[in-house]
């Protein structure tokens, strides 16, 4: 058995430890969603926390780790009739983000339910973490129908799994703990709010701190059981000081001057609903009793809302998380003199500085913003180039579709066949039996029953019976953005407005479950500035500091464009692309742009990338170049206006590939 490495070793990290430690005092906090680059120890705290747990009563032989004093009374293996109980260590159980539902809630043989009316369940992970931990490492990569089920059983604190008329239920109530790397990828909203507390987590920069982690991994690395031995006495002083913060947390009191802090802060900082002023109350008993206190301080609802609140005030995957700690301070200072003041709601900082889109002189002053005709000669970085300008506010997009069925990851945009969704058919199952299709199965039976010798009620059934049903959902798909970064885009306006439909894109991706990537043409070159990725927030800030100007290389674009999908298909073949052309649809520089953006264009077509063209043209006169690519490309053209969900263009617009051209 390998042994795990201390909690109390490890370094830097007192922001998660304590978060960790205090819903080991207090479970009902909710859990701990840790937010961090990688290689910062979010995962080794985790696993470090289950042996500084107290040991827990269950019902002996009971595979669902019924409390003795309280048994479920639905449990599968009960009725549990008072009796002795077994003691052992809490469970600390890890949920792989690829796990299959099965894995996660347990397994119901259908076939033996159906010929020998048993219910033979095999538990699943909620069964095992009952009590105990569940972990999720990456799990802002967690597919969405476990991401359902999940959230099933934490407001519900049981589990349930219905198949065909056959049911189980089983309690799960258990600590949920989550890590995530920002830059892979942001968490469903609702699953963000079930977490109780959240912490971010850096490397320290200063180097006596990195030299302590290093000497202490490597100590361990070299004698693991040593190195424990070593720390087990500050192991065993924490262990005991939860078990007194448990014991002291019903006598904690939490008055209602400390109530009033609560609900001024959750007020202040908008938050959604009242589950962030219950979490916070929670922690701040849970801060008093670690601190060995029967009465809550100012300090320890100050500390309970820099853990409770960040991830629930944030408005848009864009917003930084955080909080403003001067206002909160000023919140708990004029909270504490008088119940009835207003948020005084103070200018924060990135209020001013910032230009208005349309201030000043500067779009006729030295190139500032060029006209969009008024293309530079340089060839890319260096004369002509504008400064980066801010987005426009994003708005509500149509929905682009990849057309046909894929059978890519789950996710929210193109049609696919799934695990979950509507069932469009049936067909004799490939591997384990998941999700039966019972009139095909009877159907497939029916004719064999005679010769079976079957003489009673029941159906005869055998293994070639069975039918698995085919089911429809939706999949996420890699969107490519392909942004026109030249001087005919760089008029100040018109840059706005583009980055905010890019805005905009961004955010329908993300709550689409995408992966997306971002190529950029300028100059003379095309750059990918950002790899595919599920971190929309990352595509949002390149695309922030975007800067214009110079010619338009077009086919440059393109090309680079082309090989990023090459790439990515022999990464992840399954998965399906999108490609988004951002641009005016001109193509200068270097001999005959335009034929060489035409051949370009016509490889996506050869290939059937589905593809559409947001047409940045503007003014009075048109010269339609935009729609001239997206018939090359095999795709569509949308206007800036018409892609707005609220635009009267359409409802929905479908992206054409070649195939459906053709037709």
């Amino acid at each position: 058995m390998s042994t795990q490495f201390p909690f109390t070793a490890v370094v830097g990290q007192e922001d998660l430890q304590l978060a960790l430690l205090l819903n080991a005092v207090a479970p009902k906090i909710g859990g701990v969603l840790v937010r961090g680059e990688k290689g910062t120890a979010k995962s080794t705290a985790v696993r470090a926390l289950s042996a500084l747990l107290p040991e827990v009563n269950v019902v002996p032989g009971c595979r669902f780790s019924c409390d003795p004093a309280s048994p479920d009374p639905s449990c599968p293996d009960g009725p549990h009739t008072p009796g002795s109980a077994a003691a052992r260590p809490a469970r600390m159980v890890e949920l792989p983000v690829g796990a299959s539902e099965d894995r996660l809630v347990g397994a119901l043989d259908i076939e033996r339910a159906l010929a020998e009316g048993v219910k033979a369940f095999e538990p699943g992970l909620l069964a095992a973490a009952h009590r105990g931990i569940l972990y999720v490492d990456e799990v802002n990569l967690l597919h969405d129908h476990l991401v359902d089920l999940l959230l099933d059983a934490a407001a519900m604190g049981a589990s349930y799994v219905e198949r065909e008329g056959v049911s189980v239920r089983h309690a799960a109530r258990f600590l949920l703990v989550g890590t995530m790397n920002p830059e892979e990828g942001e968490l469903r909203p609702q699953l963000l709010d079930r977490f109780g507390l959240t912490v971010e987590v850096a490397a320290s920069r200063e180097t006596d701190q990195r030299v302590e982690v290093v000497r202490r991994r490597l100590a361990y690395d070299d004698d693991p059981a040593g190195f424990a031995a070593r720390w087990a006495g500050e192991e065993f002083a924490v262990r005991q000081r939860i078990v007194a913060a448990r014991e002291l947390l019903p006598r904690v009191r939490l008055g209602d001057g400390a109530l009033r802090q609560i609900a001024a802060t959750c007020a202040a900082f908008e938050v959604d609903g009242m589950r962030a002023d219950i979490v916070m109350a929670r922690t701040a008993t849970a801060l008093a009793a670690w601190a060995g206190r029967t009465d809550v301080l100012a300090e320890d609802v100050r500390q309970a809302a820099l853990l409770a609140l960040p991830h629930r005030r944030r408005r848009n995957p864009f917003d930084a998380p955080g909080l403003d700690e001067d206002k909160l301070d000023q919140t708990l200072e004029e909270s504490s003199e008088s119940s009835g003041d207003d948020d005084p709601d103070p200018d924060g900082p990135g209020g001013g500085g910032q230009p208005s889109p349309d201030a000043g002189p500067q779009d006729g002053d030295g190139g500032a913003a060029a006209s969009e005709g008024g293309e530079s000669e340089g060839a890319g970085a260096g004369a002509g180039e504008q400064a980066p300008v801010r987005a426009a506010e994003p708005f509500r997009t149509k929905a682009l579709n990849v057309p046909g069925i894929g059978e890519g990851a789950a996710g929210r945009r193109s049609r696919a066949r799934t695990a979950q969704g509507r069932t469009t058919g049936a067909r004799r199952p490939q591997g384990a039996l998941t999700k039966l299709h019972l009139a095909a199965t009877v159907q497939a039976a029916a004719p064999h029953q005679r010769a079976r010798g079957r003489s009673g009620a029941g159906l005869v059934l055998r293994r070639d019976d069975l039918r698995q049903a085919v089911r429809e959902g939706r999949e996420s798909n890699l969107v490519l953005f392909v942004v026109d970064a030249s001087g005919s885009m760089a008029a100040r306006q018109r840059m706005s407005a583009v980055k905010g439909a890019v805005l905009s894109l961004l955010l329908d991706a993300y709550q689409r479950r995408d992966k997306v990537g971002l190529v950029t043409f300028r100059g003379s070159t095309a750059d990918v500035a950002l790899p595919p990725t599920s971190s929309v927030d990352a595509a949002a800030a390149r695309l922030e500091s975007l800067p214009t100007g110079g010619r338009t290389p077009l086919a440059a674009g393109l090309l680079r464009a082309h090989e990023v999908l090459r790439v990515e298909r022999l990464r992840d073949p399954a998965r399906r692309a999108l490609v988004v052309v951002v641009t005016d649809g001109r193509a200068t520089g270097g001999p005959e742009p335009v034929a060489l953006a035409g051949r370009a264009a016509r490889l996506f077509a050869a290939e059937g990338v589905a593809s559409v063209v947001v047409d940045c043209e503007s003014g009075p006169v048109r010269l339609g170049l935009a729609g001239r690519l997206a018939g090359e490309l095999g795709g569509t053209a949308v206007t800036l206006d018409e892609l707005r969900a609220d635009s009267i263009a359409g409802l929905v617009r479908d992206v054409r590939g070649t195939s459906r051209r053709a037709a």
